[in-house]
């Protein structure tokens, strides 16, 4: 957090070469480095964010770790793989006996402010581009905060407290760094996302506006999920309704598996999607191993086979709900387009989001990541009708979920039962999006549903991730450990 940089990608005009792996580093007290003349202009100013959503397609922010904090820990997945194969710390998560010392959350706590670094970066940077459009500079700006926001979503819902960092550390200051040892509480973390989004919403433009090449970026209905799902994570169930409602010009797709391969990503249901660029004439793009790591393994498979889903996810759909063939890879299965799964690879069954069809084995692929798809925010206003006890209007918005997956109406009628519908429908939906763990904490869930998959939640302990030793030993006295972390 303390080193600042510009990704040399970006200052080379390198837009969409990954993530880099050497950095220039620059001194935020200086003017505008001469060096950065070189991107004064729309393409730089657009690289400069460019650099952030990069950011999402690195090993640590969205693969391995990610999948073990979010999925592995959850009910929905196992460890899977071999069983000696503990994936440096997969199996300890996943039977919830990690501590502060558990390498995956500290790589998430590090890649997250990682991005925050770059967010800051852009934000400082985008004003001195004396060349670059006016207007496009405010949508930049839109999509940084949008970003930023993201990312402290993240680690508020996993961390709780945790420092904001809203700007450049100034060199040898006293006051930044005690800024950024300090952790705030998560209602302070809360009104500073909401700030971001609120900013962001004033300065991004609809999905509709635009072009083809941009449409990889995040609009202004991107922000307004965003908000809707901030705010359902603090109960304020009629700001999630009424953000919901500014939601438009998106719908569900006719088939769900659909928008989960490549001729379907930014699909009409598309809010937030981290583009994993690959393609079969320009390999080495797309999130590090995000893809191989969840592959079928053993003989006959093209991967490593973590993050399994578990025979509780499977089980948890209905008779001919369609998510179910779209979700979970099976041993013995043919794929959609024609791979066959072996009856001997080492698992029964896998991720099939994760399923990358051009790239087989490949540590880069072109699968891309969904966050935000229009299914959630059908939910994410049910569940806030039915909570303000207008039950009778979050009906309709459950059952055209269900009915696109190939349900009837939901049997559900009272405000108890249809909670629970709504509950149940997010795991069938978002499985394997990484919200699983998160709802469990949120709704009160966790300590049956874990009871359930085999694992011992521990009421007051697991609810919040450990905070990296690393941070802690250098914060000292300004900081303290999560009741997980011990």
């Amino acid at each position: 957090m303390k080193k600042i940089y510009i990704s040399i990608f970006v200052l080379t005009g390198l837009l969409f070469s990954g993530c880099a792996d050497e950095f220039l580093e620059v001194n935020p007290t200086e003017s505008v480095p001469a060096d950065v003349e070189l991107i004064n202009n729309d393409e730089g100013a657009k690289g400069l964010v460019t650099a952030i959503y990069n950011q999402f397609l690195g090993w640590e922010m969205s693969s391995f770790a990610w999948n073990a904090v979010t999925s592995i820990i959850s009910d929905d997945a196992d460890k899977g793989s071999d069983p000696g194969d503990a994936g440096t710390d997969k199996d300890i998560i996943d039977n919830l006996t990690y501590n502060a010392s558990t390498p995956s959350f500290q790589s998430i706590w590090d890649a997250n402010y990682a991005g925050i670094n770059r967010c800051n970066q852009a934000l400082d940077l985008l004003p001195k581009l004396d060349k670059a459009t006016s207007a496009l500079k405010t949508r930049l700006e839109g999509e940084t905060k949008f970003m930023r926001a993201f990312m402290y979503f993240t680690l508020v819902k996993g961390y709780g407290a945790v420092p904001i960092i809203d700007h450049l550390p100034l060199p040898a200051s006293e006051e930044d760094r005690i800024m950024q040892l300090t952790r705030k509480s998560p209602a302070e973390v809360y009104a500073f996302i909401e700030k971001d989004l609120n900013d962001a919403i004033m300065n991004l433009p609809d999905k509709s506006v635009y072009g083809a090449d941009d449409k990889t970026r995040v609009s202004k209905g991107s922000a307004y999920a965003l908000l809707a799902k901030v705010n359902l994570y603090q109960k304020n169930w009629q700001k999630v309704i009424d953000n919901c409602d500014k939601v438009t010009g998106y719908d569900l797709v006719d088939d769900y598996a659909y928008q989960f391969k490549k001729e379907g990503e930014f699909g009409i249901e598309s809010i937030f999607e981290i583009n994993g660029i690959g393609s079969t004439s320009s390999p080495g793009f797309g999130i590090g191993n995000y893809s191989v790591s969840q592959a079928p393994r053993g003989s006959g498979g093209w991967g490593w086979g973590f993050n399994t889903p578990t025979q509780g996810l499977a089980d948890a759909y209905e008779p001919g709900d369609v998510r179910k063939a779209a979700t979970i890879i099976f041993r013995g299965s043919v794929l959609y387009d024609g791979t066959e799964v072996p009856e001997s690879v080492a698992n029964p069954m896998y991720n099939y989001k994760a399923y990358s069809s051009d790239f087989s084995n490949q540590e880069f692929t072109d699968t891309n990541l969904r966050y935000l798809r229009y299914a959630e925010v059908l939910l994410m206003k049910a569940e806030a009708l039915n909570e303000l006890g207008q039950t009778s209007l979050a009906i309709p918005l459950l059952n055209k979920v269900r009915l696109r997956a190939n349900l009837g109406e939901t049997p559900a009628l009272t405000q108890t039962d249809v909670r629970k519908a709504i509950w149940k429908e997010r795991r069938v939906e978002l499985a394997f999006e990484h919200d699983r763990w998160f709802d469990l904490i949120r709704t009160g869930q966790a300590k049956d549903a874990m009871a359930a998959d085999g694992k011992t939640f521990i009421v007051g302990k697991h609810e919040l991730w450990p905070i990296p030793t690393s941070f802690l030993r250098e914060a000292g006295t300004l900081s303290q450990q999560n009741p997980g972390g011990y």
